[in-house]
């Protein structure tokens, strides 16, 4: 028996299908798309699962513990654990609580985690559900849905700590939406196109990730992006320490593991963006021999390089959270609106004045920068060294502006923020902090 042949999931299920007397087009448009979606939701949810076991052995790695190790073998079996335990809790509901929403937001929350899904290029062929022309601005606007859910949840909670939980979630919103989408437009700028598999196969074109032309758009897409899924250091929808556990404190049980459901389904979709749009997606060198040798084990290997770049991404996000104190909101606000939405709009312009310097140069002294323009910016060698150079000088000159823009802010200048403060004399009760009129003299 051929080994490869095991790498031939189509061809099998299609057969078997045929036998059962099912036309083509009723296996390419229906039984296809359905076994697409359930493999897709069963592997998130899955994620999602194991994610917090992940998350607390990372955790306990850096802190010298060993983490769950109590439920099976190396704590293995904890999420199952986890998961009979919420089933089987009481699911109470807050005394004045808007019983319909409080009850629905957190399926609103999951139905738009799950649904961007549908979209995004996981490998050629079978391994996306379905290729849309404007797909990139579908994930953006369907995911943007999910924060609605958790305004919803505090507002219909009837608590204080859920209902500031919930303003300060829009309040993210509108800070990092911004950011993480202008983030994206120097990417588009190479691909000439809004599809994601169409980005994808753009950077298979060109032969290189956009990550080397656009370092500057994918920081700031990957802060706004960890922003946007109120992962530390940005969670402050629910924050602890101020608002008890924010939007999903009144929530108890299943419902409130829905919430945590579409967090970690979040994190795949951000981590699924980024690696689509800056990592290649399921581009890597040399994998293209395959695709003639046999088609179905280049999708098996194209799906396992798009799964380990995901990896690499979401363990960024376990790593930034026990690597960074949360930040205060003022601090929050201003890292959005005085720093990443800056940062996008210049990366905008230096990707524009790039691109045009390449195109001037094509020919120019018997320069040759452009291959082709017909499906993405196709560089030649040279065009591409003129590219990462000016994404490279990109964030030299971001930092200097941000640097320029920020200097007086006392956001994170932790010098100017102890201005003003001294001991408290305990005898006579003083106040630590002086008044605001005699901080502002000393600081005149």
């Amino acid at each position: 028996m051929d080994m490869l042949a095991l790498f031939a999931p189509p061809d099998l299920i299609n057969g078997l299908l045929l036998k059962l007397g099912l036309g083509r087009e009723t296996i390419n448009y229906v039984v296809w798309p359905f076994i697409q979606i359930g493999a897709v939701v069963t592997g998130v949810a899955f994620w999602a699962a194991y994610a917090t076991y992940l998350e607390r052995k990372i955790s306990a790695f850096m802190q010298a513990r060993l983490g769950p190790m109590r439920v099976g073998k190396w704590g293995l079996l904890q999420p199952i654990a986890d998961a009979i335990k919420l089933l089987t809790k009481e699911d109470l509901k807050p005394d004045k609580a808007d019983t319909y929403i409080f009850f629905f937001a957190p399926f609103i929350s999951v139905v738009a985690a799950f649904i961007v899904f549908v979209v995004i290029p996981f490998a050629p062929d079978w391994g996306v559900i379905t290729d849309i022309n404007i797909g990139l601005l579908f994930v953006l606007s369907v995911s943007s849905v999910g924060v609605l859910a958790i305004i919803l949840a505090g507002w219909s909670s009837n608590s204080k700590y859920a209902l500031l939980g919930g303003l300060r979630s829009s309040a993210q919103l509108v800070s990092y939406e911004v950011a993480m989408g202008m983030s994206l437009i120097g990417a588009l700028m190479f691909a000439r196109t809004l599809s994601l598999s169409g980005i994808v196969s753009a950077q298979g074109l060109d032969s290189i990730w956009y990550i080397f032309y656009q370092p500057l758009g994918f920081i700031v897409f990957l802060i706004s992006g960890v922003a946007e899924n109120n992962r530390a250091p940005f969670d402050m929808a629910e924050a602890e320490s101020e608002l008890v556990a924010g939007f999903h404190t009144e929530y108890s049980g299943m419902r409130w593991s829905l919430f945590f459901m579409a967090e970690y389904a979040a994190m795949i979709v951000v981590s699924a963006i980024a690696t689509a749009v800056f990592l290649g997606g399921w581009y890597f060198p040399f994998t293209w021999r395959l695709a003639a040798i046999h088609p179905h084990l280049f999708t098996a290997v194209s799906l396992l390089v798009f799964m380990l770049k995901m990896a690499f991404l979401l363990y960024v996000y376990f790593w930034l959270r026990w690597t960074f104190p949360r930040y205060r909101y003022d601090q929050l606000m201003d890292l959005g609106w005085k720093w990443m939405i800056p940062a996008a709009l210049l990366n905008i312009t230096l990707t524009a004045i790039a691109i045009f310097t390449v195109q001037a140069l094509d020919g120019w002294r018997g320069m040759d920068t452009i291959e082709s323009i017909a499906r993405g910016v196709n560089l030649t060698g040279l065009g591409k060294l003129i590219m990462i150079a000016f994404g490279a000088l990109g964030v030299f000159i971001a930092a200097g502006m941000l640097s320029y823009i920020n200097h007086g802010a006392r956001d994170f200048n932790l010098k100017k923020q102890r201005v003003g403060i001294r001991l408290v004399n305990s005898p006579q009760g003083q106040t630590a902090v002086a008044s605001t009129t005699a901080a502002v003299a000393t600081e005149g």
